[in-house]
């Protein structure tokens, strides 16, 4: 099982910049993309289908905004749209599919950059869908958590760790909700296998920062420790670029 997570900034936008093209590269059997900022009918899907994809949608209900869909070549068992929490689900944050043992949930966390009553909503979301998991964990005991997590965990993680210790996605109250979800139970599967440092998923569009590496890694695929046996090959994919963010990648046996 070969999965992609990928915060496209626009799925019609990554669409005119070849992402349907990098997709005939047969890149992944599951894309999981965040930040769609459109609903299916107003994206050419077709071309999804033509590569032998599925695909299922959780759109924002405002235009232009959030959302999370996920093509997939591999048929789920079962599809659970939201997690039940009023303004996460009308934000399009979370997708859940089950696959045989293994359940994927495809999120795209909030940014609390545009101001304090964000930054105050992200902190709810974070204690939501934590007890979500929590309670999920109860009956399905191999979990998958890919998405845009919009939170760097380490110094490692960021290209200023000094410059931007108070900025949002690098605060120590977000930073500690990491903490909390790895002892948990998950395994940050890009650091399972990569303790090296420079390794970002996002870079801001100023300052010519993605062709001088300044990024955060705000982007991730966890997993519960009992698949860690099941780990094959964890990647960032800096090259591919539709979006400020970059895909990463993860293969296990299914």
């Amino acid at each position: 099982m070969r999965i992609v997570s990928y915060n496209v900034n626009g799925l019609r936008s990554a669409m005119t910049k070849g992402f349907t093209e990098w997709l005939k590269t047969d890149p992944a059997d599951i894309i999981c993309l965040q930040e769609i900022k459109a609903h299916k009918d107003n994206v050419d899907y077709q071309q999804f289908e033509a590569l032998g994809y599925e695909h299922y949608w959780y759109p924002a209900q405002k235009k232009g905004y959030s959302g999370v869909a996920v093509l997939t070549r591999i048929k789920p068992d079962y599809v659970q749209y939201g997690n039940g929490f009023m303004q996460s689900d009308a934000e399009g944050r979370v997708i859940r599919l089950d696959f045989g043992d293994i359940t994927l949930i495809n999120t795209y966390m909030p940014s609390g950059t545009s101001g304090d009553e964000r930054q105050t909503y992200k902190y709810q979301w974070l204690d939501e869908f934590y007890g979500y998991v929590e309670q999920l964990k109860t009956t399905r005991q191999n979990v998958i958590i890919c998405g845009d997590y919009n939170i760097c965990h380490k110094p490692i993680d960021i290209h200023d760790p000094v410059g931007n210790k108070n900025s949002s996605g690098f605060l120590p109250e977000e930073r500690a909700w990491l903490d909390k979800l790895f002892a948990s139970g998950f395994t940050d599967t890009f650091r399972h296998y990569h303790p090296e440092p420079h390794q970002y998923s996002w870079w801001s569009f100023r300052a010519n920062a993605r062709n001088n590496n300044k990024g955060w890694r705000i982007d991730y695929i966890s997993v519960t420790t009992s698949l860690q046996t099941r780990l094959k090959d964890a990647q960032i994919w800096q090259d591919i670029k539709h979006s400020d963010h970059c895909p990463i990648y993860l293969q296990l046996e299914s």
